[in-house]
């Protein structure tokens, strides 16, 4: 019997295994929270110079096939994780699993006709029309839950009583699962967003803001960047967070000729994965008001080490506060907070200042 499996990625294995259950014939397990182990089974493995999803990922893998998947879907792109793959596969084979590794990447980039191709390999009778209609009903799924967290980033630092937004996030997580079309999923997310606004907060009107830019993958795993964003909030401050799953898969193709422009000051070409979008985000959140800027990357992320001195220019011409915190499987999660704790510190004095 095929069991498939796939990476954890943050909130978003729900959309995936929705749109896999729809598509494929066989069971489909999510991967395991990821915990301190799987970090430690991917860095045992994985050669020391990859980057940290290299490592949580392969880490998912293991687990995944111990929990008897012999199915893994992989989807790098971007970077130079659009050649990890194969590298995984092998590891995963030499380690002795018996395994089929799809790699729904094309040319360093998911497109519908690669994802249908790879998905017909593991179901030969996947029709196109039923990818088509599924495939649709996912990133619609992918939209609303990235609507929903733009608006608990905004508003979970001021609830008044604690993890009422997570909670109820978890309940619509698990409603979603449950759609039957187009229909069905847009009146569950009507009728969740509807909760959220009820959801009593006591948000100052001049509250703390922080913009999260960086890579994508510490972007949206929690794990891999120690929870930033709870974090953040637990000290009542606003967050705003640009990547996300929509944003990647559709909306940045349809920005980069604003990216462009925006940021042409600093830079004139694409620097490669985000690191022209964290250029273009430096800038916006300081027009827009923010009180400082968190960059967030794994060791050794080579598009953004390329962006982050034109990102301290620009920070440095308009004196403004950002921190770079860099994660790897032996950063300090308590060497995090106190960098954390420091940097709210500053920006909360140099607010006082200011006004």
């Amino acid at each position: 019997m095929i069991k498939i499996s796939f990476p954890q990625l943050g909130d978003y294995g729900i959309a995936i295994s929705y749109l896999l259950n729809k598509c494929l014939d066989g069971e489909v397990i999510m991967p395991k929270p990821i915990t301190k182990r799987t970090i430690e089974l991917g860095s045992k493995y994985a050669p020391d110079s990859v980057c940290i999803p290299f490592k949580y990922n392969l880490g998912n893998f293991i687990e995944s096939l111990e929990s008897g998947c012999n199915y893994l879907i992989q989807a790098g792109g971007g970077c130079r994780y659009g050649y990890y793959g194969e590298v995984q596969e092998q590891i995963l084979k030499d380690l002795g699993y018996d395994l089929q590794f799809i790699n729904i990447s094309e040319h360093n980039r998911i497109t519908p006709k690669s994802l249908y191709v790879n998905l017909k390999k593991i179901n030969p009778n996947l029709k196109k029309r039923k990818f088509i209609y599924h495939g649709l009903l996912t990133l619609l799924m992918i939209e609303y839950m990235d609507r929903i967290d733009n608006y608990i980033r905004l508003n979970v630092g001021f609830e008044t009583q604690k993890d009422s937004f997570y909670n109820l996030k978890k309940a619509m997580l698990k409603d979603f699962l449950k759609s039957k079309g187009f229909i069905s999923l847009t009146k569950k997310y009507r009728k969740y967003f509807k909760k959220f606004k009820r959801i009593v907060i006591d948000k100052p009107k001049n509250c703390l803001k922080i913009g999260i830019i960086g890579e994508l993958y510490t972007s949206m795993e929690g794990y891999s960047s120690y929870y930033i964003e709870k974090e953040l909030a637990s000290m009542n401050v606003q967050v705003k967070r640009f990547t996300n799953a929509s944003y990647l898969l559709y909306k940045k193709r349809l920005s980069l000729h604003r990216r462009k422009k925006y940021s042409k000051k600093y830079v004139k070409y694409n620097l490669g994965a985000d690191g022209l979008d964290n250029v273009y985000r430096t800038i916006k959140l300081i027009d827009d008001g923010y009180d400082g800027i968190i960059h967030i990357k794994p060791f050794g992320c080579t598009p953004e080490i390329s962006a982050i001195p034109i990102i301290q220019k620009i920070a440095n011409d308009n004196n403004f506060p950002i921190m770079f915190l860099s994660f790897d499987y032996q950063t300090s999660e308590e060497g995090i907070k106190t960098r954390l704790e420091a940097f709210y510190e500053m920006i909360k004095e140099k607010r006082k200042i200011d006004d």
